[in-house]
């Protein structure tokens, strides 16, 4: 095996009650990279597709995480690599995780001894830091692994695999401004009330155990967030009109995809979340505000190879 392609999907961090830790991968969208392995040591991109970004290696988040990876491993090859963004720079779907997480993916496919998904994260999250100026796996993980991924510890890195119940379907939309990972992530407190870290704690707690349930009621009740949502839906147009015609429409829950510019729905079903994408292009059509959206399923399935 010389040449292999691939594909890593997009994904929803933080899902409110979890920043940092709680991760899903979608289904249908994502970053594509063609491996290419060579005699020289290193990583050399040679072509970008779908987005502006820098051919330098170090200066791009999917040369960064390979280059970790490489070094780390002491590897006597290296890759040519060309990518193919198939998420929007700073949409707030993952779109850095994906390029980190398919070069990572990719590279292990050469291994004589295969890497664990906890460790290709960790190299992933290398590249990530990049992006967003600290290494956080709320996005890399899912990437990775497929379905809902909880960090549990940082140091060490633990990641488990949550279950994720039928007919889950998500709502995304996306204005067409972009946020920096940096600059939300500058913004945010650092010192947060007790009372607001118990209650996202339960949150937390609440929305783990409704994956393991099914209890959708429970799941709703769950996906709230008191800390880190209140300084940052403020970049947002119309943040609060749209969650309140979410929810209204059919939606269990609205929040930020990550840092956002994106929001995303948590629907029981694809007709309710077709619905709630339908009425949400309405609110924003009606304001003049241009947004991009689609509907998709909560995926199970994380980077793959697909040639």
């Amino acid at each position: 095996m010389e040449v292999i392609k691939v594909f890593s999907p997009a994904s929803i961090a933080n899902l409110n009650c979890g920043f940092d830790l709680l991760g899903l991968s979608l289904e249908g969208i994502g970053d594509e990279i063609t491996l290419r392995k060579v005699p020289q040591k290193g990583i050399k991109i040679t072509s970008i597709t779908g987005a502006d970004l820098p051919l330098e290696t170090l200066k791009n988040v999917a040369g960064v995480a390979g280059m970790a990876m490489v070094n780390h491993l002491n590897l006597n090859f290296g890759f040519e690599i060309q990518i193919r963004k198939g998420i929007n720079i700073g949409s707030g779907i993952g779109g850095s995780a994906a390029s980190a997480a398919a070069i990572v993916f990719g590279i292990n496919q050469f291994l004589d001894k295969p890497l664990s998904n906890k460790e290709l994260t960790f190299y992933g999250m290398k590249g990530e830091a990049l992006a967003s100026g600290s290494e956080h796996a709320d996005n890399v993980a899912p990437a990775v692994y497929g379905g809902f991924t909880l960090i549990t510890s940082y140091s060490p890195l633990n990641i488990v695999s949550l279950p994720v119940p039928k007919n889950l379907f998500v709502t995304i939309i996306r204005p067409h401004i972009e946020i920096k990972t940096k600059e939300s992530r500058a913004a945010l407190p650092i010192n947060i009330p007790l009372n607001d870290v118990i209650t996202q704690s339960g949150n937390l707690a609440g929305f783990i155990s409704s994956l393991y349930t099914s209890d959708y009621d429970l799941m709703a009740r769950s996906l709230k967030d008191v800390i880190i949502e209140p300084h940052r839906k403020c970049q947002l147009p119309l943040f609060d009109k749209a969650r309140a015609a979410a929810v209204k429409n059919g939606a269990m829950a609205f929040g930020i995809g990550g840092s956002g510019p994106a929001m995303f729905s948590i629907c029981k079903g694809k007709k309710a979340a077709e619905q709630v994408e339908d009425t949400l292009k309405e609110l924003y059509r009606n304001s003049n505000i241009q947004i991009d959206s689609f509907v998709s399923k909560a995926s199970n399935v994380g980077s793959k190879i697909i040639s």
